[in-house]
């Protein structure tokens, strides 16, 4: 500065020093600058990187949910089959229990035509006679007065001429089986060296009206003898009158069971194996 200040006038110098000094500002404004693009840039790279990591996840789950739906398409079809199948299964459940409400509904009505048979063959008028349904089985429940003498197991004409009536409606519904029970009072029986007590006599009656069924033509498979003695009673043997009540042969005419229940056995299994 010294050698210039000898070789320039003051003014030159003075220009020479502002000039530089307007250098300086413009090498400081130029690094400003410099350092604010290469802040934008590492941070425009910064972001450039974190896009291609959020590309990269977006590529990702796009390759899981195209395999997700193709997962799903596959379900759907195989979803849309099972449906398909549990319907079909459905149906045929459906179908085989209208078979099963349909035979049902056959022996109701069998029954019902063959309480009517009775009713009129036997004669509903009669109060010794009674003809009723019971948890679809038909009841035939006759006074012993009109079967046998007192403490007698021989049946009397005129049981035959009602008996007649019963075995031809039985004949007529070969489906059927007719078991014939006998029924005493509570009255003490006394022994005539044959039969010991009410057992006796309550089962022995039923075979005796089974013999004459026999001779009507029963088929004497589907004839069953049974004896309850008196413990059975419709009323209280407190009387004379409820006795004679009590005492009584019931017949009774039911389906023929193991056949009936064969068939529903064999529908039940069906529907087991198709569930």
């Amino acid at each position: 500065m010294f050698v210039l200040s000898s070789c320039v006038s003051k003014k030159e110098y003075a220009a020479l020093e502002a000039k530089q000094q307007e250098t300086q500002d413009l090498l400081n404004t130029a690094t400003i600058k410099l350092n604010s693009c290469l802040s934008d840039a590492a941070a425009a790279n910064a972001r450039a990187d974190a896009l291609k990591d959020q590309l990269a996840d977006m590529r990702k789950n796009n390759e899981s949910l195209i395999q997700s739906n193709k997962d799903l398409t596959m379900l759907t079809a195989k979803g849309a089959s099972n449906v398909e199948k549990t319907l079909e299964s459905i149906k045929e459940k459906d179908l085989k229990i209208t078979r099963l409400q349909d035979a049902i509904n056959k022996k109701d009505s069998v029954t019902l035509a063959l309480v009517t048979s009775l009713k009129r063959e036997v004669g509903i008028n009669d109060p010794d006679i009674e003809v009723n349904v019971e948890k679809g089985v038909v009841f035939i429940s006759i006074s012993d007065k009109l079967l046998f003498r007192s403490g007698s197991y021989v049946v009397s004409s005129n049981a035959k001429n009602v008996l007649a009536k019963v075995a031809k409606v039985v004949n007529d519904k070969p489906d059927f089986e007719c078991m014939v029970e006998g029924h005493t009072d509570s009255q003490s029986y006394k022994s005539n060296g044959v039969l010991l007590d009410n057992w006796d006599l309550s089962v022995k009656r039923s075979t005796s009206i089974i013999r004459v069924l026999e001779d009507l033509g029963v088929n004497s498979s589907r004839l069953i003898a049974a004896g309850r003695s008196y413990h059975v009673p419709l009323v209280d043997n407190d009387t004379a009158e409820n006795r004679a009540k009590n005492r009584r042969t019931r017949i009774v005419v039911m389906p023929k069971i193991d056949q009936f229940y064969d068939m529903i056995e064999k529908e039940m299994k069906s529907l087991s194996a198709g569930s």
